[in-house]
């Protein structure tokens, strides 16, 4: 008897044609007609099976058992000639997930699985076919991304599977085989992490590369919070409150480029505790910065990109800024030397004027509208990574060099422009080699870790759900929120105790404000 079960969207129908073989009901072409509801697939596949056994009643015993082997034969040759290739892009089509997990498909599908299984028929790719290409992807790339590869080939061949397409899997991956030596090549490096005094020296440093205040504030803010790499740039001004900051969207950047304003991963819409301190930074920023709902998602956001080309080694010149900073005026001072010289003493004016020469500042070198949001690999390339490690990386056309400095005011100012490198006086010592953005969310669990936060809070503030028993009797309360903010404070101050005790002055405004505050 047939019937129809239920697929992703629409319903098949599938009948007996022998002991333990099942078919799907196809149309000319081969291809599996969709139904939209079970009754309809389930009378279709009654109507092939009579059709089925109604062709056979006039054979003989003999006629049947020829017309079985035959069948055996000839089924996957009809039902399995389909190729991979056009299997997986029939099969990608039908999905329907969160964009950043079809990009990913896509990304697997096109860059590792094509290329090796695309012209293969389903019904000839063997176990040892899948293999072998595991272990050529393994000596070209790291064996977690083969891992995940592997998964998304076997969730393809699961549903060709239960399509009639094959058997059975061969890249499910069998337990107790292979090798027992070598299996550490499956765990990654040590994640790296830092303390209090590390963020607060990072988030100067990538002020001073951006030359604004934006990028400290935000350091500040995921170091201090967890808070997601997608959700920081996705945070809107409305969702910035009193001692809280509530996670609702992420704007997560796809391959195009485009980025998709969506949930925070896996649903986890949180309110996250902050200290007062902390408010007070995020809220001062704000009201400095003036945010304007972006063009492309309509929302005003916190936090927006530092430049159009959003990569600080590649400008053509130093910034405004940064010949305030090494001139001691400010900004409006430097536009005035620029545009109203004679509105300027001539004191401030000659050093001004001495500082571009210092700085390589050339008017009209830089680029022009500001991008709305920060780029992941931008971000991390030319901002976060020099001011974890004091080096620029190697990008082709140049190679691995450290950041050119001018050696006042400490910790000293990003050189710019020709010849940077020849007028730097100092660089950068690492203090974090190998932290990454992502490594924030980290260290703020470790933190939270060596104050003893429970881990029920940590992980609501993390964003994580553990569904063990432990954690469905265990509960927040008020006294453990106010413990860790208490705490988080401490090692705030400490921190910044001890900038303070290294010079009590920065060139980062916001950053000059605090320490001044603790003298």
């Amino acid at each position: 008897m047939g019937f129809g079960e239920k697929r992703k969207g629409y319903y098949r129908g599938r009948y007996w044609v022998g002991p333990g073989q099942l078919r799907t009901v196809v149309d000319a072409d081969g291809k599996t007609v969709r139904f939209g509801n079970k009754r309809a697939a389930a009378k279709s596949a009654n109507d092939h099976e009579a059709g089925w056994r109604e062709s056979g009643k006039a054979k003989s015993l003999a006629e049947k058992a020829v017309e079985v082997v035959a069948l055996v034969d000839s089924e996957p040759a009809v039902e399995g000639a389909i190729t991979f290739g056009e299997y997986a892009s029939q099969w990608y089509a039908e999905q329907d997930l969160a964009a950043s997990t079809m990009q990913n498909y896509k990304r697997h599908i096109e860059e590792h699985l094509l290329p090796e299984f695309e012209s293969a028929t389903l019904a000839d790719i063997e176990r040892t076919h899948v293999d072998a290409w595991a272990k050529k992807e393994r000596a070209l790339y790291e064996a977690s991304s083969v891992k995940t590869w592997r998964s998304t080939l076997h969730l393809i061949l699961a549903d060709a599977v239960e399509e009639g397409h094959r058997d059975a899997n061969p890249a499910a991956q069998r337990r107790g085989r292979g090798k027992r030596a070598g299996r550490s090549r499956n765990r990654g490096p040590e994640k790296v992490v830092t303390d209090a005094l590390g963020m607060l020296l990072i988030a100067e440093r990538t002020a001073l590369l951006s030359g604004r205040d934006d990028e400290f504030v935000a350091v500040i803010l995921k170091g201090y919070t967890g808070m997601r790499w997608g959700e920081i740039v996705g945070l809107e001004s409305q969702f910035c409150r009193p001692k809280t900051v509530r996670v609702e969207w992420q704007l997560y950047e796809l391959d195009s480029g485009e980025l998709h304003r969506c949930p925070p991963k896996d649903d986890s819409y949180r309110s996250i505790d902050t200290p007062e301190w902390l408010s007070a930074l995020v809220s001062d920023h704000i009201a400095r910065t003036e945010p304007k709902p972006c063009r492309c998602h309509g929302f005003t956001y916190v936090f927006s990109s530092h430049g159009e080309a959003n990569g600080s080694a590649r400008r053509t010149g130093a910034k405004l800024v940064d010949v305030a900073r090494r001139a001691g005026v400010s900004v409006g001072t430097v536009s005035n030397v620029l545009n109203r010289p004679e509105s300027v003493r001539e004191e401030t004016r000659i050093k001004v004027e001495t500082a571009m020469g210092e700085l390589g500042y050339i008017r009209g070198g830089l680029p022009g509208e500001t991008a709305a949001h920060w780029r992941r690999s931008g971000f991390a390339t030319w901002l976060f990574q020099p001011a974890a490690t004091g080096w620029y990386p190697k990008k082709a056309p140049q190679v691995e060099h450290p950041v050119p400095l001018l050696a006042e005011p400490w910790p000293g100012v990003p050189a710019r422009g020709r010849g940077a490198s020849g007028r730097s006086e100092a660089c950068w010592v690492p203090i974090a080699r190998g932290l990454t953005p992502h490594g924030l969310r980290h260290s703020h669990k470790t933190v939270m870790e060596e104050l003893g936060t429970p881990p029920k809070l940590m992980d609501e503030r993390l964003g994580h759900e553990d569904g063990s028993v432990q954690a469905r009797y265990s509960h927040i309360t008020p006294g453990m929120r106010q413990r860790l903010l208490d705490a988080l404070t401490v090692l705030w101050e400490e921190a910044l105790d001890a900038r303070f005790a290294m010079c009590p002055r920065s060139p980062v405004r916001v950053l000059g404000e605090l320490l001044r505050a603790r003298r």
